[in-house]
């Protein structure tokens, strides 16, 4: 609901600060007091557009702020956090228009776009005055309005569920078929890569290993003659470092019989010299193994040259060419098994699609019953606001094309207020007071319906009095029981049923003329509730009207 209103430099509006109630608010006020610029910052507010000539001459800008309380948990604090525009149980909104530069809108203090404005606000109210284009005029909205009447919940889940079934399985089938253009080339193509690939046969580590034994065979001369002359070195000629430290241990062998201590020196040599005749043998048996063999040379060099192509060729290393290959091989599967594949697409689609039309045919029929119940509920309360013999119909048609999301129907709200002008859609209903009192028939039907927070009715009243204002206030009153209502009315049967009275009045000061508003007290309202009656609140008669009026509601 809409908790405060501030309004600054909006023509006739100076500064202006209102505090609204829950319930029954009423706006009263002289022709031209400025009631309706309430109903223009209502509507900025919403996100509708604004011009820099709704500007007070002499301001630089008009602002616009209203503080909206939001129940907790809601859809609408969900939309807002996602939107990046995080509240609790209040929401502020400001409107700034210059007089000359760029809107600017706020939600929370942050900068946001009209068009996030819009479409976050559109739950907060609804502004319903003469010749105002609102939301029920839209069909969708209409079908949705029908669902929430019929409390279709459920229906509109397993609709929606049954098609997004249809979309994926008709997704899959799309897929399936654009692969299957030039089925016979791919599969051409795939069996050439994979000969390629298989032919080659290659396997997981050999790289790497072929690498390092090409590098040994490409120089096997030198590692031969490098582990022959090691060997001699070491051991096998007459000079050896073997022979070299044999004369050594021996000598301090002979030393120690003179000094104990160099007897361990000898041993410590002693060792050294059977290491150095390991050592030898080792590269002895190296060299018997080297096997000088070109065409085995040749063999690897080919193959390694064969695999760093395929490499190259796909960019990828020796993983990515076994990994290319179990991939062509599920792809080569699937185009051959595609006739199977086909027909178990089609056969998913076929069960989708019916599951979609059972789920749509459902929905049409609980639409179809509550469209009448509706229909009824709606022709009887404008029997209630001097539409005696007016029709109120909610069409439900077949929709062109499969069950989309919604269903299969198309669903237009129809009335007619007057004999013998026909049934017409709800926007072709010409007098603006008589689509105040449609709307406010229908805002009495689906009372506590909806998550619209606040209602604005604007010139409800238009064309009626007498006993006919008296239950349009009353209908005023039971939506205002679920909704937060404010009304601008001429009507003293229908201010004096509220619960809230703000008078509105416009005052000249220093050659400026200012807009003002202000909530009345019960002394108060007896006189506005008596000059509305078309007396002075002086008057004894007058006066005890407009009490009785009050008391009566």
């Amino acid at each position: 609901m809409l908790s405060h209103l501030q309004i600054r430099d909006l023509l006739l509006i100076e500064d202006l600060s209102v505090d609204f109630s829950p319930g029954f608010n009423a706006l009263t006020g002289e022709t031209g007091a400025g009631k309706s610029l309430v109903v223009t910052s209502l509507d900025l507010l919403l996100g509708k557009r604004g011009t820099s000539d709704l500007v007070r001459r002499g301001a630089d800008s008009a602002e616009v702020e209203g503080l909206f309380l939001i129940a907790d948990d809601s859809a609408l604090q969900q939309r807002l956090d996602e939107a990046g525009f995080p509240a609790d149980d209040e929401l502020l909104i400001r409107r700034v228009i210059p007089a000359d530069g760029r809107h600017r809108c706020y939600i929370n203090g942050r900068l946001a776009s009209l068009g996030v404005l819009a479409q976050l606000a559109a739950d907060l109210a609804n502004v319903m005055g003469q010749h105002e284009h609102h939301s029920l005029s839209v069909p969708e909205v209409q079908m949705n309005v029908l669902d929430d009447y019929g409390h279709h919940a459920a229906l509109r889940a397993d609709m929606h569920a049954a098609w997004q079934l249809r979309k994926d399985a008709e997704t899959a089938l799309a897929d399936l078929i654009d692969k299957a253009e030039g089925r016979a080339a791919k599969l051409d193509y795939i069996a050439w890569q994979l000969r390629e690939l298989e032919d080659l046969a290659p396997t997981s580590g050999e790289f790497e290993t072929l690498t390092a034994t090409l590098q040994r065979l490409r120089h096997q001369s030198l590692l031969l003659e490098t582990a022959e002359r090691s060997a001699d070195q070491l051991y096998e000629s007459d000079n050896s470092a073997f022979a070299q430290l044999g004369r050594v241990q021996r000598s301090l062998e002979e030393a120690s019989r003179y000094d104990p201590d160099l007897h361990a020196v000898a041993s410590q040599v002693d060792e050294a010299a059977i290491l150095i005749e390991e050592a030898s043998r080792t590269l002895s048996a190296y060299a018997r193994r080297i096997d000088a063999d070109p065409a085995q040379l040749e063999t690897l060099e080919a193959r390694s040259e064969a695999l760093k192509r395929l490499m190259h060729k796909h960019a990828t290393d020796e993983a990515g060419l076994l990994a290319l290959q179990a991939s062509l091989q599920r792809e080569q599967h699937t185009l051959e098994s595609y006739s199977a594949s086909l027909e178990g697409a089609q056969q998913a689609v076929e069960a989708a699609a019916q599951k979609a039309q059972a789920a749509a045919h459902k929905l049409t029929t609980a639409r179809r019953t509550a469209a009448q119940k509706m229909g009824r509920a709606v022709k009887k309360e404008l029997a209630a606001l001097s539409f005696a013999k007016a029709d109120f119909l909610v069409d439900v048609q077949p929709a062109p094309g499969p069950p989309g999301i919604h269903g299969a129907d198309q669903v237009e709200f129809r009335v007619a207020l007057n004999p013998g002008e026909g049934v017409h859609n709800l926007r072709r209903v010409a007098s603006g007071g008589e689509l105040s009192r449609l709307m406010l028939a229908l805002k009495r039907v689906l009372a506590g319906m909806g998550p619209v927070g606040t209602y604005v009715f604007d010139e409800v009243d238009a064309g009626i009095g007498g006993a006919v204002a008296v239950a349009v206030g009353q209908k005023l009153k039971e939506v205002a029981r679920h909704h937060q209502v404010i009304c601008i009315t001429h009507l003293p049967q229908i201010a004096a049923l509220a619960d809230s009275h703000f008078h509105v009045a416009k005052h000249e000061k220093d050659g400026r003329t200012r807009s003002a508003v202000a909530k009345l007290d019960d002394e108060q309202r007896v006189q506005e509730i008596a000059r509305m009656l078309g007396g002075d609140a002086a008057n004894d008669r007058i006066r005890a009207a407009a009490e009785e009026l009050i008391r009566a509601t």
